[in-house]
């Protein structure tokens, strides 16, 4: 539903940054859909198995990451250049402030069970939910100082603030995923 929300609203206005949230929405459950294979896996497999699926699962949602950075960035430099001015959008904003109130909760939560179950891969994915947070963050002022202030800019903007944070993210879960 945030995915659909945020890529429609995203696209009518506009908005580079409401659209990137979108699809970070729709990699969030790409890589939910991994760690439940892996967590199945653990319940299943072999221990040899087990200790290939949490790489494996590692290596998809790093990837992950680098895939959202990549369309967030091209599309709010390309929206900078051309001065793209995003419509106001309300979907959004209500969006943004509801998933910036309930990320923080499921995040912590996904966070507290990674440790208990020792998975690096459900921690990444924590991670991952936090930043959704961060992302939720960010669009929010995006797109409230476009709505409040006419900063037609603040949305790119937004969306590049975003990146430093989803590359590290990136690079550390590759890293511990054997890259």
């Amino acid at each position: 539903m945030e995915a659909a929300v945020a890529i429609g609203a995203g696209w009518a206005a506009g908005s580079i940054a409401l659209v990137g949230f979108g699809l970070d929405s729709i990699i969030e459950v790409t890589a939910a859909g991994m760690l439940i294979w892996r967590l199945r896996c653990e319940l299943e497999c072999l221990h040899s198995t087990h200790a290939g699926a949490e790489k494996k699962a590692l290596k998809v949602v790093g990837v992950t990451f680098f895939l959202l950075a990549a369309y967030v960035g091209y599309q709010a430099v390309n929206q900078l250049l051309h001065q793209q001015a995003p419509q106001v959008s309300l979907p959004g904003l209500i969006l943004a402030l509801a998933s910036g109130l309930l990320m923080p909760i499921l995040g912590l939560r996904k966070r507290w069970v990674a440790r208990k179950l020792g998975s690096r891969a459900l921690e990444a994915d924590a991670m991952e939910t936090m930043i959704c947070a961060y992302l939720s963050l960010a669009l929010l002022i995006g797109l409230g100082l476009n709505a409040w202030l006419g900063w037609w800019w603040a949305d790119p903007v937004a969306a590049l603030v975003m990146l430093p944070v989803i590359i590290q993210e990136g690079r550390e879960t590759l890293k511990e995923g054997g890259q």
